[in-house]
């Protein structure tokens, strides 16, 4: 994947960018490169067939300490930044494992970014080094059945009872809640009809997922079916206060923190999933002989794949400008919402280009590419539509009115 874009210059006055790996990120690559040939083809289509989590791949992961890759090395994480997240998870998806492995540790790389920021001392101690070590997994609980993406409409609520709350509500699409031991998860602690803004009221919980109080329903989906989907409906569920997240009423500006490195990793993992089927159609493309010549030869097969591969490029550019963004603490909204925008058009534009490429068999499993392109809907969808991003883009940056 591309580089530090670190400032470097040439004459006085005159700056140059360099796109290059730092070696830092070179060593991390090859590292997450090696692991993930561990886990071939045959492993990923068997995680597709029979909906198992990829345990293995996810202890190999924690073993060598990459579950923390951004958590600070006091708690036992790397302390890397999400430049060094998004080629980590670039990597992964473009190894093959695709958004199947990916998704098995995406909760890690971002999910726990309140904790880390607006958790206390002893929260940090207690909640982050279980997750590094993968000891305990956990699942993020925000989005909710009537809600959307209109998240200040949730209505799952916590009631204070002393020096404990009660949540009693519902949530959809909680990746991983099958498995996990803890879930991040944002409930209502003052009523809309109190606040002086729908975003206000809304408190941050990190706690154990006590199936006692919680029941989890698998979705049946598309695509990914080894990293579970589910409602989880909560009955009476008691957290202590000591699990709450910052302040009362301020978890809806606690998990924004987390909204822009989610879009630069979903726009690393579309882009290494699209060169994952990029690098399959190309490869085929070489090998399949039709009428006494190479279908590579033909260029309504090459100029298809010239272009993914042009966009894939451009994609990763975008991406790794917002990571870069990020990291230095500058605002990175509008880069990090095209990055995942083009990113995911451009992932999916490969996957679809290889089914084509294939021909009849594309649309066989043991070509691998039908699961690209089911799994390429993925960043398309989440966590925000094409077109709320261009609403967004429309109204923060070419500041038009806003449309909804």
């Amino acid at each position: 994947m591309g580089a530090g874009l670190a400032g470097r210059s040439r004459q006085p006055g005159v700056t140059a960018i360099d796109f290059a790996l730092s070696e830092l990120q070179q060593s991390l690559r090859a590292a997450i490169e090696k692991i993930c040939a561990r886990f071939g083809d045959d492993y990923w289509l068997e995680r597709d067939r029979d909906g198992k989590f990829p345990d293995a791949f996810h202890r190999a992961l924690a073993a060598d300490g990459w579950l923390g890759v951004c958590i600070p090395q006091a708690y036992g994480g790397s302390g890397l930044g999400i430049s060094e997240a998004a080629i980590m998870m670039e990597t992964i998806a473009a190894s093959g494992a695709g958004f199947s492995g990916a998704s098995a540790v995406h909760m890690n790389i971002f999910g726990l970014n309140p904790v880390v920021v607006y958790g206390s001392e002893e929260q940090k101690r207690r909640m982050l080094p279980p997750i590094v070590s993968g000891a305990e997994k956990a699942c993020f609980a925000v989005t909710e059945p009537n809600a959307g993406l209109e998240t200040a409409k949730l209505k799952t609520r916590a009631e204070r009872r002393g020096d404990r709350y009660v949540i009693n509500g519902a949530k959809i699409w909680t990746s991983t809640a099958q498995i996990a031991d803890r879930m991040l998860i944002l409930t209502r602690t003052t009523p809309m009809e109190n606040v002086s803004k729908p975003t206000a009221g809304l408190t941050l919980f990190y706690t154990a997922l006590d199936r006692r109080f919680v029941e989890v329903r698998e979705i049946e989906k598309m695509g990914r079916k080894a990293v579970d989907s589910n409602q989880v409906f909560i009955d009476a569920l008691e957290v202590p206060l000591e699990d709450r997240i910052g302040d009362e009423g301020r978890g809806f500006e606690y998990i924004l923190d987390g909204f822009n490195p989610e879009r630069i990793l979903i726009a690393a993992e579309a882009i290494g999933l699209g060169r994952a089927a990029l690098r399959r159609a190309t490869s085929y493309a070489k090998e399949r002989v039709v009428f006494d010549r190479p279908i590579g030869q033909n260029q309504a097969i090459q100029h298809p794949l010239a272009e993914c591969w042009i966009e894939l490029e451009a994609a990763e550019l975008m991406t790794l400008k917002a990571a870069a963004q990020y990291d230095r603490g500058v605002p990175c909204g509008p880069a990090a919402n095209a990055a995942k925008y083009l990113a995911a058009e451009a992932g999916f534009k490969a996957c679809q280009t290889a089914i084509m490429t294939h021909g009849g068999y594309g649309y066989a499993k043991e070509y691998h590419v039908e699961r690209y392109l089911r799994e390429s809907m993925i960043p398309r969808l989440a966590p925000v539509t094409p077109q709320l991003i261009l609403c967004f883009i429309a109204e923060k940056v070419l500041g038009l009115p806003k449309s909804y």
